[in-house]
């Protein structure tokens, strides 16, 4: 029976090592300067479940300094659009917790659209709706507009978060990002992508982070794994009769 748990347990640990973070919010604080979060995303059109093959990217985050007022960061997008498709990841957005009072941009993206309460605030389309800031490669009136980051290239630069009052921690969540430029996808256009999985490195250990709920499936497998072999114990050291 142990034998069996065992094998089993690292079958288990296995693909649960293997399996991406799946779109857990991302909290920071000033321990994680230097850490770099990695997003990738997908493509759709219509609604989230009208997925387009090959239309896929990558967004990632290094959080480089905070004092509680702004947090700044480094960004990279990689648009790894294939199978044929072009496109250009336009812009990309995600919310903030808590609210911001602005944001600043430079690099590959040069223009940021904030969520200000009146009236005119950040949305994505194919069904998403507000978002909290969004960062653009030109100036529009929306987060859908032209240029950006072309298939197999990259974009880079830095963006600042401000807070007021002070954020001793913040929450980032719901990563998009806007394709236009679509060809070779039959009709398809334009869409929106949507966060699949994320992985957290830190520059100091260079080791990925499991998401939060694969360690707690691990805590619970560990747990099952103690509980087996002290059931064990007292069957193994049954006391014999002693006989004359």
């Amino acid at each position: 029976m142990f034998k069996q748990f065992a094998t089993g347990f690292v079958a288990f640990a296995s693909l649960a090592f293997a399996a991406p973070a799946l779109a857990d919010p991302i909290t920071l604080d000033a321990g994680d300067v230097g850490t770099t979060f990695s997003i990738d995303l997908n493509g759709f059109s219509g609604d989230s479940g009208s997925t387009v093959d090959g239309l896929t990217s990558t967004l990632n985050l290094t959080l480089e300094s905070t004092d509680g007022s702004s947090y700044v960061f480094s960004y990279s997008v990689d648009n790894t659009t294939s199978g044929g498709l072009t496109s250009n990841v336009s812009s990309f957005a995600f919310n903030v917790d808590p609210d911001i009072v602005g944001a600043s941009v430079d690099g590959a993206y040069q223009y940021t659209f904030v969520t200000d309460g009146r009236g005119s605030d950040p949305s994505y389309p194919n069904q998403i709706g507000a978002v909290d800031v969004c960062f653009k490669a030109r100036s529009s009136g929306s987060c859908s507009n032209g240029g950006g980051v072309a298939e197999g290239e990259s974009g880079s630069g830095t963006l600042t978060l401000f807070f007021d009052p002070e954020a001793s921690q913040i929450n980032l969540s719901d990563f998009f990002v806007r394709y236009q430029g679509i060809t070779g996808a039959g009709g398809v256009t334009s869409a929106t992508g949507g966060q699949t999985s994320s992985t957290t490195t830190s520059t100091t250990s260079g080791t990925p982070v499991p998401a939060p709920g694969m360690l707690a499936l691990l805590a619970l497998a560990f747990a099952s794994l103690g509980l087996m072999r002290r059931r064990r114990v007292p069957a193994a050291g049954r006391a014999q009769p002693a006989y004359a």
